[in-house]
């Protein structure tokens, strides 16, 4: 059984490959069945005989061409239809039909209402029942209400009605087949547009770390060269600083490698995410780097998402990393957090001169710092504005909503801040 179902399905397979192959085959059998039927009588003395009677050669003729004209019923069905209809319609006006050329008309009309639309059918369906119903009716030797007069009309709608369907089927499939291949186009459109996505969250979460104690570490071993011989214990000190932002930097880079080694669901972390709650920590580790640094916050009783807490969390840290790598000697800085209305508003000020490298930069050209920020604003539905005061130093505001799927928040007025599109860190 095994065996056979193979080869059918060969068979099968090749036929599909070469559809004129099975057409010439289709149309050998529909001959055979006209010859044969030919030789059949269905009013004998006695009742249906076979082989009382033979066709004639205008007869053979006929059923001849109309099997021929079936092998290109797939190239021309309309044409096809046409001729095997005239040689249906000419049987029956001779006489007394020997041959039931009407047959390879009905095949021709399948083929027809398989391969076009359905108004179509039906306008060619019944012009060609009315054709060749008619011809029988009005041309032939039996009275018009004949059961083979109404056995041709059954059959050449029966051939309109099954073509239609198999249409109908084959476009209901190609349908499913298009919808299946468009969702697994889109899967992975929408996988690969995930993966880009966490790998910028990776990058920016990755340079907020490395950016920020780095920043810290190198302000503060220069402290320590500078007055290792003059004065050995505020070295000490800076040194005492650089190993502590040291290990807080190796902690934040082994938990996020951590996370991403994981094969498995990502465990919880053991520690809570950095958020305005641990602020202070933030700023008294860039006092200690010589940054001096003013809080104001008007934040209490206010509980943001943590996403926002976040992302205020890390612009704060990204912006004073900023100030202590651009902003000059003897800069300061200025925080404040203060709700207003749904949205929590965001500032970084500094004094520090300024300088080449904290304006835009060419396309192509800086760091990531303003980058990271303002796709972590976006993100959340928030604006984000930076560039340099008037007067002098430069500030960097971020308003984020405090409310989940809130509407993008407009960007400040013009003229307190400069909208850029670079980054600085």
């Amino acid at each position: 059984m095994t065996a056979l179902a193979d080869r059918l399905v060969r068979a099968k397979r090749w036929l599909r490959a070469h559809p004129t192959a099975f057409d010439a085959g289709l149309a050998l059998g529909v001959l055979l069945c006209m010859v044969t039927a030919s030789f059949a009588d269905a009013h004998g003395p006695h009742g249906p005989t076979f082989g009382t009677r033979a066709p004639d050669p205008r007869s053979v003729l006929l059923m001849a061409a109309a099997a021929c004209a079936l092998v290109l019923r797939r190239r021309a069905p309309m044409r096809v239809l046409v001729v095997t209809a005239a040689l249906a319609v000419a049987e029956l006006v001779a006489g007394d039909p020997a041959a039931p050329v009407a047959m390879a008309a009905v095949i021709a009309l399948f083929t027809v209402a398989a391969r076009t639309d359905r108004p179509t059918t039906w306008r060619v369906g019944l012009l060609t029942m009315a054709a060749l119903t008619g011809a029988a009716m009005c041309f032939g030797s039996l009275p018009w209400y004949a059961q083979e007069n109404l056995g041709l009309f059954a059959w050449t709608g029966m051939a309109a009605a099954a073509g239609d369907a198999v249409r109908s089927r084959r476009a209901f499939v190609d349908a499913i087949r298009e919808r299946a291949e468009r969702a697994e186009r889109t899967r992975e459109e929408e996988a690969g547009r995930r993966v880009a996505e966490e790998r910028l969250r990776i990058a920016r979460d990755l340079h907020d770390v490395v950016a920020h104690h780095i920043a810290l570490v190198n302000v503060q071993a220069g402290v320590a060269a500078h007055v290792m011989d003059k004065r050995p214990d505020q070295a000490k000190e800076a040194l005492a600083h650089v190993r502590e932002a040291s290990r807080s930097a190796l902690d934040e880079l082994r938990a996020t490698v951590g996370l991403l080694r994981q094969s498995g669901d990502p465990e919880a972390p053991t520690e809570p995410a950095p958020g305005l709650g641990v602020l202070s920590g933030l700023v008294d580790s860039f006092r200690n780097a010589g940054l001096p640094v003013e809080v104001a916050r008007a934040d209490e009783g206010t509980t943001p998402p943590a996403a926002v807490d976040l992302a205020a969390y890390r612009i704060i840290q990204e912006s004073l990393t900023n100030v202590r790598k651009h902003a000059g000697p003897g800069a300061r800085a200025e925080v404040s957090v203060v709700p207003v209305g749904r949205t929590l508003e965001v500032t970084v000020l500094d004094n520090g001169t300024a300088r080449a490298d904290r304006v835009p930069a060419p396309a192509g050209g800086g760091g990531h710092g303003l980058i990271g920020m303002r796709e972590r604003v976006t993100a959340l539905g928030g604006s984000l504005t930076a560039g340099p005061r008037f007067g002098g130093g430069f500030r960097v505001q971020a308003i984020l909503p405090l409310t989940a799927g809130a509407e993008p928040v407009p960007a400040a007025p013009a003229g307190t801040a400069v909208r850029t599109t670079t980054e600085d860190a």
